[in-house]
């Protein structure tokens, strides 16, 4: 029978020792790049559900805002409808002016079932963000003042589609 030599088992001992810290150092690396791929998961999952948030947002605002640019458009109609009131002479049969002002009525009713609001100018105090001053004059209300409306301004829930064009008081006059 032969002998192992002495230095035998501890070359027997290292090879599993080896082979173990290799296994340990493959096991860390892997259990790194799960952590890795598991952040980019996190991370576009989050960046997807800010997408979708972003989406619905802009989708609401269309419907909510997407009659805008017609708006604008049918308000220079009724603006003509109103003019064609205002100025008809005094002679004008009364069915014709009633049946402007009944049109006119009608289109106002539409535009107010799809949220556009006239904007109150007269007697209330200048806003910049509502009213465009197209002049000023004195008067006995005070300065700031809306006095005078030309034109008629309107928001679409809430966001201005056209300023109040108005003159403004400038104060007593001296």
């Amino acid at each position: 029978m032969s002998e192992l030599p002495p230095h035998a088992p501890a070359e027997a001992d290292e090879k599993p020792q080896a082979a173990a810290d290799e296994s340990a150092a493959k096991i860390s690396k892997l259990e790194e790049q799960l952590k890795a791929e598991q952040q980019k998961y996190v991370y576009l999952y989050a960046e997807f559900d800010n997408y979708k948030k972003r989406i619905a947002r802009e989708r609401e605002e269309l419907i909510k805002y997407g009659f805008e640019k017609a708006a604008r458009d049918i308000l220079q109609v009724a603006d003509n409808l109103q003019r064609a009131i205002d100025y008809m002479p005094e002679g004008t049969e009364k069915n014709l002016r009633s049946g402007i002002q009944m049109v006119l009525d009608q289109l106002n009713q539409a535009l107010h079932r799809h949220g556009v609001e006239p904007v109150v100018a007269s007697g209330g105090a200048f806003d910049p963000h509502l009213h465009e001053a197209v002049g000023q004059q004195p008067s006995d209300s005070p300065a700031g003042t809306v006095v005078q409306e030309h034109q008629k301004g309107y928001v679409l829930h809430g966001r201005l589609l056209r300023p109040a064009r108005v003159v403004v008081s400038a104060g007593p006059a001296p």
